[in-house]
């Protein structure tokens, strides 16, 4: 009799250890590795670029301070969703095998706890040392990346990065709201940009994964219409994305020092672009995706840079 106890006890205690060695092999790098903070310094940045724009002075210290800690505490949230959300996804690729909840070194509940401590404590603090405005549309942008593209979008159509970039657009905007409080199209512009952007950064990356996208059974484009195509609309979105970056200019929110810097980084960006589209070299769609980063970075920082230019001359 005690025997038979012992052997039906000997599932449950595995299960135990099992649980214990999940629980004891994550690290606070992980926590960190959740929120992804490279992708959160880029969405910062672009925020504090429209924080800056919004005035024509210096933004005030606990608006930036206050603001950047509250949207880059529901991105890092957001980021956090994505990652529970696609753990299995994520399983199947190499790119995102290591993942803490991927590779199984994080029990999922702990990575949904901290994803909700960190929404919320966002939202929060937007709300108490910012505005109502800038607290609801952060939460808006939340909801569209960790829900309704990463769960539904991402699966559901090869236009999933089109669409689903409204979210990731919108640092900016939540940058100027912070500051002034209020819509306007100067932010939308800024915001327009981002959106542009995001189809040729991204397409280029699944050009480059198309085979663990299509293990994974996720329908990027790459997949669902081959790669000449994902490269012809990497080239043609690449050109919109030029189109909408010259705009500052033409409404006269920016001066010559922006345009100068814009078109030479849009001539550098088109480059990679082109090689891209051409697709003679295999490594031209990762390369791109690496200089596009850089790319939107720069395209902030000359607004910037004309921003005060403008105001160091005046």
């Amino acid at each position: 009799m005690a025997n038979a106890v012992w052997k039906r006890a000997q599932p449950k205690r595995a299960l135990t250890l099992l649980g214990d060695q999940l629980m004891a092999d994550w690290t606070w790098q992980d926590l960190l590795t959740l929120c992804k903070p490279r992708v959160v310094v880029v969405m910062l940045v672009c925020a504090l670029v429209g924080m800056a724009l919004a005035t024509p002075l210096l933004p005030s210290p606990a608006t930036v301070v206050f603001g950047l800690a509250g949207i880059g505490l529901a991105a890092g949230g957001a980021a956090a969703f994505n990652h529970v959300v696609d753990r299995r996804l994520d399983a199947m690729m190499l790119r995102t095998a290591r993942r803490p909840l991927a590779s199984q070194r994080m029990p999922t509940p702990l990575a949904l706890g901290w994803a909700t401590l960190l929404s919320v404590a966002g939202i929060a603090l937007l709300l108490w040392q910012v505005n109502a405005l800038t607290a609801w549309l952060t939460l808006g942008s939340l909801i569209g990346y960790a829900l309704i593209y990463t769960a539904f979008l991402k699966r559901a159509t090869p236009q999933n990065i089109v669409i689903g970039g409204v979210a990731g657009a919108a640092p900016p905007l939540l940058g100027w709201t912070a500051v002034t409080g209020q819509l306007g199209p100067e932010p939308l512009l800024l915001m327009l940009i981002v959106f542009a952007w995001t189809p040729p950064h991204f397409w280029a990356l699944a050009i480059h994964k198309r085979d663990e996208y299509a293990r994974a059974g996720v329908p990027m484009l790459p997949v669902t219409h081959g790669e000449a195509f994902t490269r012809l609309q990497v080239w043609l979105y690449g050109w919109l994305t030029v189109a909408v970056t010259l705009m500052p200019f033409v409404i006269g929110m920016s001066g010559a020092v922006y345009l100068v810097g814009v078109m030479a980084l849009n001539a550098r960006f088109m480059v990679w672009n082109w090689r891209v589209w051409r697709g003679r070299d295999p490594r031209a769609p990762l390369a791109a995706f690496w200089f596009s980063i850089r790319y939107i970075l720069g395209v902030f920082g000359v607004l910037l840079l004309d921003h005060y230019a403008g105001i160091w001359v005046l």
